[in-house]
């Protein structure tokens, strides 16, 4: 039941049982080899393309590319859409050829209504250091953040810090970093900033995102 719920009752244990094993830990603070992933959608074949692109840390330049297509594996629910795109996401992390020592998710961590978004959730599966970079706020409410690169404000949810609200360029809307597995928030705002050295989202994102759109085609 733990790889594939069938209901979404079967998926809300499966997620209560991951829930409890995310770990604190401060994570890498100089990783080598940081992944991106990402999942692009063709909603009217029901097809789904998902992508996992491992960068070198020092120059950010491309060291693998791994393309899994195939369906979405559970029906869309808010707050479990981790499970549609778990399974085509793990099956790309197999076909890599080199270990990343972080993950890098389009999405969120521990900034979900159960604390468990797809950054904690592959995180946990795969036990490597992950966290989510949000372009959207999921959930929690925050003060306004300074206007320059590197600004960031405390994302607040039930009186609970569950994330940053990040400025990754001067006068651009900010991004939303939340930890997932054995990373802590300091690190994961850190790497953010130095996977955005010109454009708002990081590198790991940008590159996953044109390799998935690529595999739909």
């Amino acid at each position: 039941m733990e790889s594939r719920p069938r209901t979404e009752e079967e998926a809300l244990a499966v997620q209560e049982i991951l829930r409890s094993r995310v770990v604190s830990a401060p994570g890498p603070a100089s990783p080598s080899l940081i992944a991106g992933l990402d999942v692009a959608y063709d909603d009217a074949a029901d097809r789904l393309a998902a992508a996992v692109v491992v960068l070198n840390a020092a120059d950010l330049s491309v060291r693998d590319t791994a393309v899994v297509r195939g369906r979405p594996a559970f029906p869309y629910v808010p707050g479990l859409f981790a499970f549609r795109e778990v399974p085509a996401l793990m099956e790309a992390l197999e076909r890599l050829s080199v270990r990343p020592e972080v993950l890098v998710c389009d999405g969120h961590g521990l900034a979900h209504p159960r604390r468990f978004g797809l950054a904690a959730h592959l995180g946990v599966l795969t036990d490597l250091p992950s966290f989510g970079v949000g372009k959207t706020r999921l959930v929690g409410s925050h003060d306004p953040v300074g206007t320059r690169r590197g600004d960031r404000a405390a994302l607040i949810d039930g009186g609970e810090t569950v994330g940053a609200v990040l400025r990754t360029r001067d006068a651009v809307k900010p991004v939303f970093v939340s930890a997932g597995h054995r990373i802590d928030l300091e690190t994961a705002c850190s790497l953010t900033l130095a996977l955005t050295p010109r454009y708002r989202l990081p590198e790991t994102t940008r590159a996953a995102d044109r390799a998935c759109r690529d595999g739909l085609t």
